[in-house]
């Protein structure tokens, strides 16, 4: 029982790079329309400040495999807590510092690489500390922190937007918002010093002994014996061919899988509903702003909600039927309320739609893509591999805010056949196509150990480097 607190914990800690990820997002939410009053943006330039920490994220992402090969799991993420501390802090332009929209963008893309490196390397540190049987369920901590963050944040900046005048706001109440998420990020950097190195990243650097005896303080000795044998056999199974050309046949196949799945997951639509979540409920479902704020809360709870579901569920019925269901409860949801738009019959059956999209996502794709790609890559390729996956996951979501806005207003969307659904029913497309990619192309990962999911994929010999 004790070890089981204790891995629980540490889990919790490492999860904690979600909830600042899920935090981020929604203090730009919260904060953009007060900065942008202040500095007198236009369109463009806000799209730029708003956008700007996505960039982060990518470049986050791709510098995060070579940096966890390096430094490993643990110290990298105490590097992106210390981003993350920084840019809170920077991004709310302390009297001292020039008051510049560049400056700004500056600590919003210093926030972003903390996001990136934090995105591939909380959830690997996570599935490589978890026994095989309560894997799925420990890495889900990740996206329920993520979720967590965005509820929490919501509440965060309506009460400091409430407890001021709308001119206050414009001239103090946004750096409140962004230095509000210092305290969530000061706390992620003094607990990670608590937490111990990955077994498998110390095991592959040759600290055998310290790898067991991390393995002993998580999992006890018995399983501890069991686990440092897999590892050794993996790594004994590598030696002299611990390179690997990332582009030979059977390994560039695997990044691929990886790599379009956490593509689709942004292709679902998720992160437009979340970031224009108030324009949505506004302008095509026609609720005026004190009904927003209803609806907006009731998302973000929704999403809170229906991660825990997944959470229950995802060891148990395994990743590929929830992915399965999770499809065409958002399928079901988008045609819902395209359906409702394109025939003008809004009303409580299109946010029953939204609603139902939400509950889908946070059941399916949004934890189960994180442990999945947690699981699915060899050893001597996790690093890289989760990189380039999650790299272009960033990418995708930068493309699907910059791109919403742009076909939510077009006039093809607004034309009379459209009426407004047409963004619904393209993303509709992706949600079908995630259905069948996943039949085809992914693996059922359910209780196996990392070690036995690696003998899975057939890598032929030649696709490895002799060093």
């Amino acid at each position: 029982m004790k070890n089981k607190t204790y891995l629980i914990l540490i889990t919790i800690v490492s999860a904690l790079g979600g909830l600042l990820f899920g935090y981020d997002t929604g203090v730009i939410n919260g904060s953009q329309y007060y900065f942008s009053q202040y500095f007198d943006l236009d369109p463009g330039m806000k799209g730029w400040v708003v956008g700007s920490a996505l960039i982060g994220c990518f470049v986050g992402a791709i510098v995060a495999g070579p940096l966890s090969k390096a430094i490993g799991r643990k110290y990298s993420l105490i590097i992106s807590a210390i981003l993350f501390s920084l840019s809170a802090w920077g991004s709310g332009l302390p009297a001292f510092l020039p008051e510049s929209v560049s400056l700004l963008v500056m600590f919003r893309l210093l926030g972003g690489l903390g996001i990136g490196i934090a995105s591939m390397n909380a959830p690997t540190y996570i599935a490589e500390i978890a026994p095989a049987k309560i894997r799925g369920t420990l890495v889900s901590y990740y996206q329920l922190a993520i979720v967590v963050g965005f509820f929490v944040v919501f509440l965060v900046t309506y009460f400091i937007g409430n407890s001021a005048t709308e001119a206050e706001n414009i001239q103090d109440g946004w750096r409140l918002m962004f230095w509000s998420e210092l305290i969530p990020s000061t706390l992620f950097l003094i607990l990670l010093f608590f937490v111990p190195k990955s077994p498998r990243w110390l095991a592959i650097k040759g600290l055998k002994s310290e790898a067991f005896k991390v393995l002993v303080r998580i999992h006890g000795k018995e399983v501890a014996n069991e686990e440092i044998r897999d590892i050794e056999r993996s790594i004994e199974k590598d030696k002299g061919k611990v390179k690997l050309n990332i582009f030979a046949k059977g390994v560039f196949s695997i990044i691929v899988i990886g790599t379009v799945l956490s593509i689709l997951q942004q292709f679902t639509g998720i992160n437009a509903v979340l970031y224009y979540g108030a324009d949505i409920f506004e302008s095509a479902l026609g609720f005026g702003q004190e009904d927003v704020l209803q609806q907006q809360v009731l998302l973000a709870a929704i999403n809170l909600v229906f991660t825990f579901v997944a959470m229950a569920t995802v060891d148990r019925f395994g990743r590929k039927p929830l992915i399965y269901i999770g499809a065409v409860g958002m399928l079901s949801g988008f045609l819902m309320l395209g359906a409702t738009l394109m025939t003008d019959t809004v009303g409580l059956l299109s946010l029953v739609g939204v609603l139902l999209f939400i509950a889908s996502f946070a059941m399916s794709m949004g934890p189960v893509v994180w442990v999945i790609l947690s699981e699915m890559f060899p050893n001597n390729m996790r690093s890289t591999a989760m990189s380039i996956a999650v790299a272009a996951q960033w990418a995708a979501n930068y493309v699907v805010t910059q791109s919403f806005p742009l076909v939510a207003e077009s006039e093809v969307n607004k034309s009379e056949y459209w009426n407004g659904s047409l963004p619904y029913f393209i993303f509709s497309v992706f949600i079908l196509a995630i259905i069948f990619f996943t039949y085809k192309y992914i693996p059922e990962t359910k209780g196996k150990s990392l070690e036995e999911l690696e003998d899975m994929w057939d890598i032929p010999e030649e696709a490895k480097q002799i060093n």
